[in-house]
């Protein structure tokens, strides 16, 4: 027969790549068979002529029901060589769990009984386009080809065994090589079921319909990941993922459930190149170092790449700043971190719920050379396990490695621990046994062996029960699908931890099914430390401080604190406290502000007090001094009745004092009111008064002998009462307009520290108002000092026109300088205290300018000379006018000696 060597030629092959690119994006199925038939046909005399041989990649285990097997016996060969080392855990390991499984089921007389279960074991050498070619071996049964143009060379036409049909296959490992295959299989609907492939991708029912797993989804492991970062406080990571279908939709995953769910955001997200270059790594971890914050890294990355990251933080000297949140391809592997346990301490790595299966040990170690002959890649495996080389005719054996004698024996002439997906392997090889069985049972009910409603198994319906199947898997946990293929998420967290344990190691710390259950009290970190370390772009903003949100970038912020009168409303908000309020010291709230008055025991108090106190005292001396002396001519020629009057002004302006510092209430804001500018009223009526009766006198006397008019005490008392009803009657409209009350004043007293604001108790008088009601008094006081002014010439003999004058003098500069202190002092934070205490002691003065002057003198004589208080002639008007001549013509004569001065 005319033929082409052994295997599959694949020539065309790139031609086919383009061809899978292509019926990635088609949506019809016919199409996509139609397709790939016709190219399948071009190969079929190949195809055909190869199963008449040994295949040399494959094991072949007869059966009833033929089942596929695709495992990664060896690692990806170098460029331009498809396959590379042998793998022996993840290749060797579980390609034996399937064949135990197979051994089992057979055994087993409940399970498919008299059917056998056979299969074809297929290696992908851990590629996906090789795998791609290698599952085209489950398809040929499929292909009808016309051989009729075929013959041997004797012209008889050949005799060609039709390769045997698969109706499921158990695989792939890796999740790119699954994606691969399972387009080829769903075209021929063959039901694919995988021990290890968790790509979220895998999910999509409606492009991977024919594909199922159990092992859960990395869609469920980006959860529990996330759920570990949430329960450890971390907010801010980042992802490093191999490329790949793996590295890459699990990031992807983990990213968007992170957005979905908020609370983390990623710092850095990098991807590791399939053939990184020299010094890649180290630009990866100089990369992760910009955002040195986020010290945990979410990784989905291959055992070398995981290998390399280690050793460039080592090598970098960050050993103990990385936090590692490693996928189940780091699982509790020992590999990764051989002689990088110092960097690798404290990370936490997540795996499936599995559990070691002794019978499998038992099997696997009692293999050897003698009865595993059905495994082609065994010799290679004990070559490798035992590291001895087995003799072969015709090869040369190698001086430098040893013999091997075929009586070593697995786990005691070698380490062995059993792979961690072993268990998943046989439970995928039971769950399409368990399917076929249900199948059995409702198609061939009764009958022995595979009935012709089996032959062939149609895949569509087998689907329908592989998804149906519930049973206790190997470790005793049930192994169910739901809709789209994947098994429920139950996983192991481990943390590797070296310090203060009696056993380094990989420790479970957790475990996660649907939700987190996390030990904390059992972690430990670098160093041995408990408490776990953050991972956070900004810290918790102290009390009294509130959240700038970094734009873009919700887990960071900038903290600012609350100054002023602001207090922290929420995390993101400052408002500022009313006006009757101040921040709290932590600024989370406000509290009152201390309402202050004027106290008695203040010393802006005690001196305005004192010295109001010893005028009070004078006045009531002088008073009783004249009272007691009221009909001598001393007492009788100052004017008895304005004297009293004016005394009682000056007595009012000490009282006011008193008024002025006690705590303000109704009746004392009203009789502030009345009496702050009432004695000053009454003080300066009685002195206009008595300079105005001077004045109008010696002006009258220079025209005339006729005395003016109102000049009697009567007159005098009239006029001044007339004046000061002036002030009393505006008191009253003021009371009328606005009644007096007390208001507590939180502005004056609000400087920029609220540790020092404080709301004053007062009246309703404002600075203006307090001008207001004195200005009336000040209008008398200078007209008063004016008629004064114009007095000054009067004989000292002729009453008290100059002392008045001398009065008014002082009294104005004593308020002048009270002007700019009272108003210069209105930013000061002491405003209240100095302005009354300015006030009271300027209204003291005066008082006391006018008692001393006016009044001091004439008791020194009443008390301490007597002998002058005696009764002197009596001036009449007469001699008021001929005074009045005299001193007129003394004016002029002087006006006319200064020119011959001059001269």
């Amino acid at each position: 027969m005319t033929s082409s060597g052994s295997g599959i030629s694949f020539m065309s092959f790139h031609q086919f790549k383009c061809l899978h690119v292509y019926f990635n994006g088609i949506q019809s199925a016919l199409w996509l068979r139609l397709l790939l038939w016709i190219w399948i046909g071009e190969q079929v005399d190949q195809v055909y002529s190869s199963h008449q041989n040994f295949h040399p990649h494959s094991i072949k285990i007869p059966g009833d029901i033929t089942l596929g097997g695709l495992f990664p016996i060896h690692s990806r060969g170098p460029h331009g060589v498809n396959c590379g080392e042998l793998k022996k855990e993840k290749g060797i390991h579980r390609m034996e769990a399937m064949l135990y499984a197979l051994d089992q089921i057979n055994s087993d007389p409940e399970l498919l009984p008299n059917i056998t279960l056979g299969a074809r074991v297929l290696d992908t050498c851990s590629r996906d386009t090789y795998a791609l070619e290698q599952s085209l071996t489950f398809v040929q049964a499929l292909i009808q080809k016309d051989t009729s143009d075929i013959r041997c060379t004797n012209g008889e036409p050949p005799i060609i065994r039709k390769p045997e049909r698969v109706v499921a296959v158990i695989g792939a490992s890796a999740s790119s090589v699954s994606i691969m295959v399972a387009n080829i299989l769903r075209l021929f609907e063959i039901p694919q079921v995988s021990y290890a492939s968790t790509a979220p991708e895998l999910s999509d029912n409606n492009r991977y319909d024919f594909f199922s797993r159990v092992v859960p989804p990395d869609s469920y492991q980006a959860q529990a990941m996330l759920d570990i970062v949430k329960a450890l406080g971390w907010n801010y990571v980042s992802t490093l993922a191999s490329e790949g279908n793996y590295g890459e939709s699990g990031v992807e995953a983990f990213m968007q459930i992170s957005r979905e769910a908020g609370g983390v955001c990623i710092a850095q997200s990098v991807k590791i190149p399939r053939e990184p270059t020299a010094g890649e790594f180290d630009k990866i971890i100089k990369r992760l170092m910009e955002t040195s914050n986020a010290r945990g890294v979410i990784i989905f990355a291959n055992e070398d790449d995981i290998r390399r990251v280690l050793e460039a933080a080592q090598r970098a000297n960050l050993t103990g700043h990385f936090l590692f949140v490693g996928s189940d391809s780091w699982g509790a592997k020992s590999s990764p971190i051989t002689e990088l346990e110092d960097v690798a301490e404290g990370a936490v790595t997540i795996l499936p719920k599995r559990a070691s299966i002794d019978g499998f040990d038992q099997y696997f170690t009692s293999r050897c050379l003698e009865n595993n002959r059905r495994n082609i890649w065994f010799a290679e495996f004990w070559e490798d396990d035992f590291r001895c080389k087995l003799t072969r005719p015709g090869v040369k054996l190698d001086p430098e490695k040893k013999k091997c004698t075929g009586d070593e024996r697995i786990g005691q002439d070698s380490s062995y621990e059993q792979e961690g997906k072993v268990q998943f392997v046989i439970d995928a090889v039971y769950a399409v046994a368990h399917a076929l069985h249900n199948m059995h049972q409702d198609l061939c009910p009764g009958s022995h062996g595979v009935c012709s409603n089996m032959d062939p198994v149609e895949g569509r319906l087998l689907l329908d029960y592989i998804r149906a199947v519930n049973f206790n898997g190997s470790a005793g946990t049930s192994v169910l699908f739901n809709e789209n293929g994947d098994a429920p998420g139950r996983y192991d967290i481990f943390q590797f931890q070296m310090t203060n344990h009696s056993h380094p190691g990989y420790h479970v710390i957790g475990q996660w099914t649907n939700n987190l259950r996390l030990n904390l009290e059992e972690m430990q970190w670098s160093g041995g430390d408990r408490s776990v370390p953050e991972s956070i772009c900004s810290f918790p903003c102290k009390p009294g401080e509130r959240k700038k949100m970094v734009k873009g970038v919700p887990c960071c912020w900038h903290c600012e604190l609350c100054d002023g009168y602001q207090y922290q409303l929420d995390e993101f908000t400052c408002e500022t406290c009313p006006l009757d309020k101040r921040p709290a010291p932590n600024r989370t709230a406000c509290r009152p502000t201390p309402i202050i008055k004027l106290e008695w025991n203040s010393l802006w108090a005690l001196v305005p007090a004192s010295i109001a106190m010893l005028g009070i005292l004078t006045t009531i001396a002088v008073v009783i001094t004249f009272i007691r002396f009221n009909d001598t001519p001393i007492v009788r020629a100052s004017g008895r009745e304005l004297s009293y009057v004016l005394l009682t002004g000056i007595f009012i302006i000490y009282l006011i004092t008193f008024l002025m510092i006690a705590e303000p209430g109704v009746v004392v804001c009203a009789l502030r009111r009345l009496l702050l500018g009432l004695g000053m009223a009454i003080t300066y009526s009685s002195m206009l008064t008595k300079t105005n009766r001077i004045y109008r006198i010696f002006e009258q006397g220079k025209k005339s002998v006729t005395p003016p008019k109102f000049i009697s005490p009567t007159s005098q008392l009239l006029i001044t009462f007339i004046l000061i009803s002036v002030q009393v009657f505006g008191v009253f409209v003021w009371f009328a307009v606005i009644p007096p009350h007390t208001i507590i004043d939180y502005e004056e007293l609000r400087p920029p520290n609220p540790d020092l604001a404080r709301g004053i108790l007062k009246c309703d008088m404002s600075d203006m108002s307090i001008i207001c009601c004195l200005s009336y008094s000040i209008v008398l006081m200078v007209t008063c000092t004016v008629y004064a002014v114009k007095s000054r010439g009067v004989p000292e003999t002729f009453n008290e026109a100059k002392p008045i004058g001398f009065t008014m003098y002082t009294t104005c500069i004593v308020w002048l300088a009270f002007v700019p202190i009272f108003f210069g002092t209105a930013q000061s934070t002491e405003k209240m205290f100095i302005q009354t205490a300015t006030l009271t002691i300027s209204m003291s003065l005066s008082a006391s300018v006018s008692l001393g002057m006016l009044y001091m003198p004439k008791v020194y004589v009443i008390i301490f000379h007597p002998e002058q208080n005696v009764q002197k002639r009596k001036r009449s008007f007469k001699a008021v006018v001929q005074a009045a001549k005299s001193l007129t013509e003394k004016q002029n004569g002087d006006m006319k000696i200064e020119p011959d001065r001059s001269q």
